[in-house]
């Protein structure tokens, strides 16, 4: 059976229209890798050279697991032909080529956003500017939308409307720090994320030959995830594909959700002006979810004005109702989902990593790792610190990125004392003095102080000496030695692992460091390992690939049974048996940052559309009706999201709390009404406005005592454990404590909420 005999008919005909501008919408679940995929398959089947395909995607994960789906189809060495990777990915070898045109050495270090954060908040200090006002990560996001669109420090310091709109918004050096960032980026050979796509647009405009190169090589271009490109990206897209117009663009409008990233939605609304002869095709039917959540889905996303009209439908099985579920508290609703999910596990003996909890900010993970963690239920949280951002890993990679390019002053100022070597902080300052004086690198300082006089004494520049010509033995290697036995050597010569196991005995985390360190190191075999023996991999090589690696890249099989805790935004792409969206309330989500704006609202929307087809075979929809935020409780209303659904896709439910030990969920998990101790089945809410009735429900506590509250009373809460009160201010309903909690720290909270008790001392 051919490959093409896979695919519906909707799917083949887009597989197989090679030629021309090409837009494919592709619904939620509806197999747009398995058409991305194939249709590259198809394209060399018909003769084209893979070495003129160009495939662009959003994880390097992707590519590769692309790559290896052609090569099943059209052989190893052939699929290995085509240049597949992210747009970072694959522009960082364009900018290695020809950096020297645009003033980098070929061995530049690509900086990631704790790199930039780390220089921004020097150049913020040695300017002599309130790191309040101009915060690093403020910052980094205004120099990066900056770039994003592809404006240079020069022309933002002489555009006049960004000048006042600084100026307005009292950051009126925003320009300066812009400008100075980019001028020690140049210094130390170094590029951020953003310059990798700023620079690659610098070349294809200023160097026609660069660009009409790449025009002939890439003569056919497969962009995945159109809906997420920013400018720049757009930008470069347009050029490489003007020549020949063999662009097949791959997304959905629905679900474009990253315009805090700088994607704009209009490149996918708009390809049909660039191109006014394309083909489009729509991808439609839906493999993935049952046909509750594919409707309930389509009754949502039918609410935005911009969109590509399509009609999502599938032919799975009808499933469970969605249920919506009303708890008085975050705790609580952390409570009920992890009830929820054991009970669930339990009765049809699904996985854990058939479960994931979806939540708009990362914040709200709290409730539901306690209750998960009561419930000896393992968990993975996605989006936190990952394994290549952990301090002893850092401090390696900084010794690795500092032999393949020595100028680089972020990983020079991170380990020219780490291990202890004697070399002090003021030494480091005078010697960036030195450099900034002369305006040399750090390293040249270094280097030569006789020609660059930093003001150390004789015993500092003689450590100072040794430390040089250790990095500079590590750099003589990088292109003789493999990865493996460089990345070895650098790890014991430079003291990181003796420092390492001299505290390996203090505790756990001192052993986890030590095998982080083994971890990676072990990483770094592998790396090499999957190398062609004609084709070696060098320590260099290794940095490349680390530096643009994505999260979603990082995780391993093996790591996978657990319940998986994400930000919807971090959930895209990924697909789960079982979901939970939670905290679904008005100003949370849709988030009170995104309703000034009928785009941003949609924004919002489309979010949540991404949330409801995560789901598989069951969806659960939660919200508290109040909330803790800044120690206090505060009212919350249910989320417009679920009026917004057709109500036949719904169930509501409440909880029965006179039988807490019982089922919240039922003993047969989703499918099943529960009964509770009353032995009252759960009944769905005959209209929407029952859901905004219980939002006026006050939560009230058997439990709460408040009136005897004064200042000096000890009293218990539920969440802070024991504590004493400090000061007690207004009257009846809004009176408000200020109670200091030994392991929390004092906190305000507003009594008729707060769920305390006064107790004897």
């Amino acid at each position: 059976m051919s490959y093409l005999d896979e695919l519906n008919e909707s799917q083949r005909v887009a597989v197989e229209h090679i030629f021309g501008p090409t837009m494919v919408i592709a619904g939620a679940g509806s197999g747009k890798t398995r058409v991305l995929t194939y249709r590259i398959a198809f394209m060399m089947e018909q003769g084209i050279d893979p070495f003129n395909i160009l495939a662009l995607t959003f994880t390097n994960k992707a590519a590769k697991e692309m790559t290896e789906r052609i090569g099943h189809i059209v052989g190893a060495a052939e699929a290995k032909n085509i240049s597949m990777g992210t747009f970072h990915s694959v522009f960082s070898k364009i900018l290695r080529f020809n950096a020297e045109r645009i003033g980098f050495p070929n061995n530049f270090t690509i900086y990631d956003t704790q790199d930039s954060k780390s220089l921004i908040k020097d150049i913020i200090k040695e300017l002599n500017l309130d790191d309040k006002t101009y915060k690093p990560s403020m910052v980094f996001g205004r120099i990066s939308a900056a770039k994003n669109n592809l404006i240079s420090p020069e022309a933002y310091l002489a555009n006049a409307e960004i000048q006042l709109e600084d100026k307005q918004s009292r950051r009126p050096e925003l320009g300066r720090i812009f400008e100075t960032y980019a001028n020690r980026c140049l210094k130390a050979g170094a590029m951020d994320f953003d310059d990798l796509l700023y620079f690659t647009n610098v070349l294809l405009r200023d160097f026609a030959d660069v660009l009409h190169y790449y025009q002939q090589k890439f003569q056919y271009i497969l962009v995945d995830e159109y809906q997420d490109t920013n400018y720049a990206q757009y930008l470069i897209v347009k050029k490489l594909a003007a020549a020949y117009q063999n662009i097949c663009v791959v997304g959905d409008d629905a679900q474009s959700i990253y315009s805090f990233r700088g994607a704009n939605i209009e490149n996918i609304l708009n390809f049909r002006k660039d191109y006014p002869d394309f083909a489009l095709f729509k991808l439609e039917q839906n493999y993935r979810s049952t046909k509750n959540i594919v409707e309930a889905a389509n009754s949502i996303i039918k609410k935005n004005k911009d969109q590509i009209l399509k009609t999502v439908w599938t032919h799975n099985t009808e499933g469970s109702k969605i249920k919506v579920q009303r708890s008085l508290t975050d705790n609580e609703e952390g409570r009920m989902v992890a009830q929820a999910i054991f009970e669930r596990k339990t009765a049809t003996g699904s996985r854990f990593q058939d479960f994931a909890i979806l939540y708009r900010t990362n914040k709200q993970s709290r409730a539901f790792e306690e209750a998960l963690r009561k419930l000896n239920m393992p968990y993975k949280i996605y989006g936190g610190l990952s394994f290549y951002q952990r301090k002893e890993i850092k401090d390696l990679l900084a010794y690795f990125r500092l032999s393949a390019n020595p100028h680089d002053e972020e990983a020079l100022k991170r380990v020219i004392n780490y291990p202890k070597r004697g070399i002090g902080k003021t030494s480091i300052e005078n010697i960036i003095i030195a450099a900034n004086r002369y305006n040399a690198s750090m390293w040249e300082v270094i280097c030569d102080f006789q020609r660059y006089p930093a003001g150390l004494n004789n015993a500092s520049q003689s450590k100072i000496t040794e430390f040089v010509t250790m990095i500079k033995s590590f750099g003589a290697e990088i292109d003789k030695t493999d990865a493996f036995t460089l990345a070895e050597r650098i790890a014991k010569s430079s003291g990181i692992i003796r420092e390492l196991l001299a505290e390996k005995d203090k505790g756990p985390e001192e052993v986890e460091r030590f095998q982080n360190i083994e971890e990676l190191l072990s990483g770094i075999q592998e790396f090499v390992r999957a190398a062609s023996p004609d084709e070696p991999r060098s320590l260099a090589d290794f940095m490349v690939d680390v530096a643009l690696l994505t999260d979603a890249d990082q995780e391993k099989p093996e790591d996978r049974n657990h319940i998986s805790l994400m930000t919807i935004h971090a959930s895209k792409g990924l697909e789960f048996p079982h979901i939970f969206v939670v905290g679904l309330e008005e100003n949370l989500f849709p988030s009170q940052m995104a309703l000034n704006s009928r785009s941003e609202l949609e924004e919002e929307r489309r979010l949540f559309y991404v949330a409801l087809t995560r789901g598989m075979q069951t969806c659960m929809l939660s919200y508290a009706t109040s909330r803790f935020t800044w120690g206090q409780s505060i009212m919350c209303e249910p989320s417009r999201f679920i009026d917004e659904i057709d109500p036949q896709y719904l169930q509501f439910e409440s909880i029965n709390r006179s039988a807490n030990s019982r089922s919240l969920m039922g003993s047969g998990g989703f499918d099943k009404p529960h009964t509770g101790g009353l032995n009252k089945p759960f009944q769905p809410a005959p209209q929407l406005r029952s859901l905004k009735e219980v939002s006026q429900n006050k939560p009230t506590s058997s439990n709460n005592n408040s009136s005897n509250v004064m200042v000096g009373s000890n009293v218990l809460h539920d969440r802070f454990g024991k504590g004493k009160v400090l000061k007690v201010e207004g009257q009846g309903p809004d009176t408000k404590a200020t109670i200091f909690f030994p392991q929390h720290g004092s906190k305000t909270v507003l009594l008729r909420f707060a769920n305390i008790q006064v107790i004897e001392d």
